[in-house]
């Protein structure tokens, strides 16, 4: 039909409409307006009132929206809504550097450009992995809820490392890493797993900050203070000229 508008699969008409809950959240919206309604039965309406409120907080914090993800098998999309805070070249994290066995190469130890993006709690917290391939690592490091802006973050903090692989052996790693408030990390994908890209991969509970890791010599299409829309944005691509000033060439 003329002036149709149709997803990226080429079906169905475009339209707004409530993003869902996702199931990690819907226990925590249940407890909280559970409690409202039970003092506003009481008559305490001093608590139950911000109680309410709390409520609609924690769904909107776990809402799960419908992501277009760009079609483009050199494309490097965003793990995480927010706001691209640092962006230097560092070695990768240590457990993703080293070879892992024959179904688990790694990353080497020459610095590559980490990209690192801030989640603030008005984000959407579900995490996409940035490219179509092999899950060959998930990695859970205990540590501090230090303020996840900081780049020391990146080492002190509790984090989670994802290393997922093409088939043409190009390999990414991204890492999910508490804050102040985070307080549990959640995957959603386990080594082997085939994923997506822009497919979800975990969460982090009321927290704060993804670092990606792009593969060497792969310059990032983002700059500092730009915001990113998990499975949406492109972040790099592989194998594409660097931008100069900020001006792609």
């Amino acid at each position: 039909m003329a002036g149709e508008i149709l997803d990226n699969r080429g079906r169905g008409d475009a339209g707004w409409s409530w993003p869902p809950i996702h199931p990690e959240g819907r226990k925590f919206g249940l407890i909280t307006a559970a409690a409202a309604l039970v003092f506003a039965f009481l008559a305490w309406e001093t608590i139950a009132w911000p109680l309410g409120f709390l409520t609609l907080g924690v769904l909107a914090f776990f809402r799960d929206p419908q992501r277009v993800v760009p079609q483009g098998e050199n494309l490097v999309v965003a793990p995480a809504d927010g706001l691209v805070t640092l962006i230097a070249q560092v070695p990768p994290p240590p457990e993703l550097q080293f070879d892992d066995g024959p179904d688990s190469p790694g990353m080497g130890t020459e610095p590559v450009t980490r990209v690192s993006i801030f989640m603030s709690v008005f984000d959407v917290h579900i995490n996409r992995s940035p490219i179509a391939g092999t899950v060959r690592r998930v990695v859970y490091i205990p540590g501090k809820f230090l303020n996840a802006d900081l780049d020391k973050a990146s080492e002190d903090n509790e984090r989670q490392h994802f290393m997922v692989e093409r088939q043409d052996g190009t390999k990414i790693g991204f890492t999910q890493i508490a804050g102040l408030v985070a307080r549990r990390i959640v995957p959603f994908v386990k080594p082997g797993d085939i994923v997506g890209a822009g497919q979800r991969v975990g969460l982090i509970r009321f927290g704060s900050r993804v670092d990606i890791y792009l593969p060497a010599g792969t310059e990032p299409k983002v700059l500092k203070g730009q915001k990113t829309i998990a499975g949406e944005t492109v972040i790099a691509e592989i194998g594409s000229a660097p931008m100069l000033e900020g001006i792609r060439l």
